[in-house]
């Protein structure tokens, strides 16, 4: 018996990064958008907790128990007094420290996997806590859809959504640490008034009406200075994509993937080819949103 899951990546449409706090974190107004390039999670029995992984950049996913996939079987198991005996496969297409979520997903993913391997009957709430727990974005790569995130972005709140969202995300050489962005955030913001984050009206107000041009005015996201502080090419490729037509650019999540709205699927095509011949990216995929969240295959 084996059960396969797959789960999104994700798009931050909108976020807002309020100053550290005392445990190291820091308060978000982050509105989650779910899109569709996914991960698939499969967990078998086996004698022990094995995790293997395939695909893009597969070398780079680690396979201990650091693993977001492996931390998710330790604690679920671990609720249920029963030992986390699985081999948990990730077949990635979520780009690799990214910026959208891919670990996240694959704890998500191997969460609700193992849960109807091992039939522990844990409710949504239980299992929406221990993705809490394993990390901020866990709670939404389990959700999908579209979600305004508080708190560290683990507090959830659904967001409606009216239409279908055409995106292209381009895929940079390498990777950027999450802690190493909002260390670079802290840097700049140093001595400067953070604002506490808010969701924004207008943002809302055009995902709910399905309408890309307001969409477009009011993409956000605070942790762009710093990662393009700490990875400035990633400007070029902004410039690429926006040359080509995209109705907006903007560094996904702490990145360095980077996404671009586009008008519809005729004009995301346009803009993925022009990123390809522009030198400015490894790989453009194009993807729509929102997507389901972690599903059962």
């Amino acid at each position: 018996m084996s059960v396969t899951v797959r789960v999104p990546a994700k798009v931050n449409v909108q976020l807002a990064v309020g100053a550290a706090r005392p445990d190291g974190f820091h308060d978000l107004a982050n509105v989650f958008l779910a899109v569709g390039l996914y991960d698939e999670v499969t967990v078998t029995p086996a004698d022990e907790l094995r995790i293997t992984c395939s695909g893009p950049d597969a070398a780079q996913v680690p396979l201990d128990a650091t693993n977001l996939a492996a931390r998710a079987a330790i604690a679920l198991a671990g609720r249920h007094g029963i030992e986390p005996r699985a081999h948990i496969h990730i077949a990635k297409d979520i780009p690799v420290a990214g910026g959208m979520a891919g670990g996240s997903a694959d704890g998500a993913g191997a969460l609700l996997a193992c849960d109807a391997l091992w039939s522990t009957g844990a409710t949504r709430d239980e299992l929406l806590a221990i993705c809490a727990e394993l990390g901020s974005d866990v709670p939404f790569s389990l959700v999908g859809g579209a979600a305004l995130g508080v708190g560290r972005g683990e507090q959830l709140t659904p967001v409606e959504v009216g239409g279908t969202f055409h995106w292209v995300f381009a895929v940079a050489d390498g990777g950027l640490s999450t802690p190493a962005v909002y260390r670079e955030f802290d840097r700049l913001t140093a001595g400067t008034r953070v604002p506490e984050p808010a969701a924004s009206g207008a943002l809302l107000n055009a995902l709910r009406a399905g309408d890309t041009a307001a969409l477009a005015d009011a993409l956000s996201n605070g942790l762009q200075p710093a990662a393009l502080s700490l990875r400035p090419s990633l400007a070029d490729t902004l410039a690429a994509g926006t040359t080509a037509g995209a109705a907006a650019a903007l560094v996904s999540g702490s990145g360095p993937t980077t996404a671009f709205l586009a008008e519809d699927e005729a004009s995301a095509r346009k803009v993925a080819d022009a990123l390809m011949a522009s030198g400015t990216c490894r790989n453009a995929r194009i993807a729509t949103s929102p997507a389901p969240g972690a599903t059962i295959c």
